[in-house]
């Protein structure tokens, strides 16, 4: 067993761990944002951490560095291949880094049943926006990428009062991100393009660095409170790349419109099942 302050894992819970994070990674890269919604619950009830003892901000901390770091790892691809807007995404994540940090401490003094409770709605809402989005379906793939060059000369220039617009709606995304320990990609794509006009394909590579910065962010404050569980992250983010290989792969030979509804309605369903667990621990 490796043992971490008060918290013990078991060798079958670090496989069970990476199996969730190719689970988690599989579905970003099926799917796309709001795929890192389902690390908590999954560490909570397939892992089998809900009994710990202040498991919701373990399930939050731990699930929010892997996420952090995963999304980092897949932001390479797009830096290379120039799918990111350097300006738009240094003040989106930076303004954002303060909201993430804000919403990390925020969640941290949060009773953890009232973080659960709050992490489920906001998981039916979330389920709900990407059956019906068509946006929600692209946050983070690496789908369409021969025209992301041309799209990005069709972005709008960017100024002083879009950087305030731009800076604004990274310190709510982020705060957002932060409080629930969540990527935040399905929040961040329509945040860029509401914010600084720039257009859906950039928004898609451009959100990867912030969702890396709000995830890293939040998962080094949790792990600060220690409440981070660093050997599981790990093993999520291991899982993850090779989740989001595979989904990546498989997602330009099936249908995404059908996949988008189907997935988010299992994270109604998940959202509900955690809503009711929820309930019936108060």
């Amino acid at each position: 067993m490796l043992t971490y302050p008060d918290v013990e894992i078991t060798i079958l819970q670090m496989f069970l761990s990476m199996i969730s994070g190719v689970f988690v990674g599989f579905s970003l890269g099926l799917i796309g944002g709001g795929g890192s919604i389902l690390a908590v619950p999954l560490l909570l009830y397939f892992v089998g951490l809900s009994s710990l003892p202040n498991a919701a901000h373990i399930a939050l901390g731990t699930t929010a560095l892997a996420v952090g770091l995963n999304a980092y790892a897949n932001s390479f691809m797009h830096i290379k291949k120039h799918n990111v807007a350097p300006k738009i995404g240094t003040v989106f994540a930076g303004s954002g880094l303060v909201g993430s940090l804000l919403g990390a401490y925020l969640g941290h003094i949060t009773p953890g049943t009232s973080l659960l409770l709050y992490f489920s709605i906001v998981m039916i809402i979330l389920g709900i926006y990407i059956s019906i989005s068509r946006k929600a379906s692209g946050a983070g793939t690496q789908e369409e990428l021969a025209a992301l060059e041309e799209a990005r000369k069709k972005c709008f220039g960017f100024n002083a009062k879009k950087a305030i617009k731009v800076a604004i709606a990274g310190l709510a995304v982020g705060f957002l991100s932060g409080y629930f320990g969540i990527g935040g990609g399905f929040l961040i794509v329509p945040a860029l393009i509401f914010s600084s006009g720039v257009c859906i394909r950039l928004a898609i590579g451009t959100s990867l660095i912030s969702v890396g910065t709000f995830g890293l962010a939040t998962g080094l404050e949790y792990m600060f409170y220690g409440n981070v569980i660093l050997s599981v992250s790990l093993l999520y983010l291991l899982g993850g790349l090779v989740g989001g290989y595979m989904g990546t792969s498989l997602a330009v030979k099936v249908p995404r419109d059908k996949l988008r509804i189907i997935y988010g309605a299992i994270i109604v369903i998940v959202g509900i099942y955690m809503l009711l667990k929820t309930l019936g621990s108060l």
